[in-house]
C-alpha cells in the first residue's frame, strides 16, 4: 500500500532547522538498519519519527526520503542541490 502525504515536517539534525518537505511516504529507512560505520542519520521525519536523510561515510555522498524539488514548492531544501554541487566540484579534480 502507497501512503501519499505532503507537507511533513523534517528536521535537519546538523542545524536543528525544521524544513517543510513534499514527499512520497511510502517507504522508510529503518533506524536501527543504519550502521555507525556507514553513514549517519542527518533528518528524521517529526511526525512518525522515520529517517529523512542520511550521509556516507566510506564515499562523498548523502540521500533524503523527499523530493527537495518540489514545484511549485516549499522550497526549504533547496540548499541540498548546492551541497550536491559542492560534492562534485570538491571530487571532480
Amino acid at each position: 500500500m502507497k501512503v501519499f502525504l505532503t507537507n511533513q515536517k523534517v528536521k535537519n539534525l546538523k542545524t536543528g532547522l525544521v524544513e517543510i518537505s513534499t514527499q512520497n511516504h511510502g517507504f522508510a529507512v529503518k533506524e536501527d538498519s543504519v550502521s555507525d560505520n556507514v553513514a549517519e542519520i542527518t533528518h528524521i521525519n517529526l511526525n512518525d519519527k522515520t529517517v529523512e536523510g542520511l550521509t556516507f561515510k566510506r564515499f562523498p555522498g548523502f540521500s533524503v526520503q523527499y523530493h527537495p524539488e518540489a514545484s511549485p514548492g516549499p522550497h526549504d531544501s533547496a540548499y541540498l542541490f548546492d551541497q550536491f554541487v559542492g560534492l562534485m566540484d570538491r571530487y571532480n579534480s
